[in-house]
């Protein structure tokens, strides 16, 4: 007999792990995914990468406002599911997670137990791992602290960026999921985690840890910039006697130095972006400005966007 599922899920990364369970043999009975939103100076209505699947493929869909609402508990249940599956979705209460009699599973897009979080194909590449992967494991109490269902692992490149492992991660994440469910059939209910003192963790990304620290050495700042690329970007300040601005760099090389004088954060336009720093240069390649789009750095140069700023901060 067939599985019968349940899916939570809202973004793009979510709709891959979806697909593949609509086009198995496992029943998919419905998927809850976020409210549509109106955004925009228009106040379109927005949807969701997973709602837009669902509305293109027939598939029912519960849009609840609050997880706690009974109506949409009511419903849950009425569904007779046998499983539920979450992919990159939102935290859900107790009262949700526990209604399948198979349980809840959730896919993270890390080697658990660490970078447990919000972001993790962010924080593998900002902190220089040479390896990741993706986990399926069973939802408890705790964040992403539940029994290991499947692991499969995932090199990580010295040029990755966030886009280009998050494609590695959907390539995975598509096998994963229907690998898992065959398992969950045949009696897997998954092992504990093993216990590490020193976990490293993957926390949301916010204006403090997304800013470049020009404290750190040159490697790391370019680290940085790939972790964040293309997504939220890595910034820095940009000051002159009198203004400032916020510069966002989405692609960078690096440049050693021995010159000890070498000024720290002095900004330098000549043919390319340069921003100077102790142990050389970071060369900027693509970067974005306040009110302008992400450009390359000769589009930015030829605009004279930036030519009155002296150091980055």
């Amino acid at each position: 007999m067939s599985l019968k599922i349940v899916f939570f899920g809202t973004p793009d990364f979510a709709v891959h792990s979806l697909k593949e369970i609509y086009d198995s043999n496992f029943v998919l009975e419905c998927v809850v995914t976020n409210p549509d939103k109106k955004s925009g100076r228009g106040r379109k209505i927005s949807r969701s990468a997973v709602r837009n699947f669902c509305s293109d493929n027939n598939i029912k869909t519960l849009q609840p406002e609050a997880f706690t609402e009974t109506d949409f508990i009511s419903r849950l249940k009425l569904l007779k599911a046998d499983l539920f599956i979450v992919v990159a979705f939102k935290k859900l209460p107790k009262l949700v997670w526990e209604i399948p009699p198979l349980g809840t599973i959730n896919l993270h897009a890390s080697i658990l137990p660490n970078y447990r979080g919000a972001a993790p194909i962010n924080w593998v590449i900002i902190n220089q791992q040479t390896e990741t992967g993706i986990t399926t494991f069973y939802i408890n109490d705790k964040i992403d602290c539940g029994k290991i269902i499947l692991i499969e692992k995932i090199k990580i490149d010295k040029s990755e960026t966030y886009d280009s492992l998050k494609k590695k991660m959907i390539l995975v994440s598509k096998r994963i999921i229907i690998s898992t469910l065959n398992e969950i059939k045949k009696g897997n209910d998954g092992h504990e985690q093993e216990s590490i003192k020193n976990l490293s963790l993957a926390p949301k990304l916010n204006k403090d840890n997304t800013r470049i620290d020009w404290s750190e050495t040159l490697d790391k700042v370019e680290s940085r910039i790939r972790g964040l690329s293309s997504y939220p970007g890595a910034w820095t300040e940009l000051e002159n006697k009198e203004n400032r601005i916020i510069l966002k760099i989405f692609s960078a090389s690096i440049k050693y130095s021995k010159n000890e004088s070498n000024p720290e954060n002095i900004l330098l336009l000549k043919d390319e972006i340069i921003i100077t720093h102790y142990e050389g240069i970071l060369i900027c390649h693509e970067i974005q400005i306040p009110n302008k789009k992400r450009m390359k750095s000769r589009e930015i140069l030829n605009g004279n966007h930036l030519k009155s700023f002296l150091r980055a901060k």
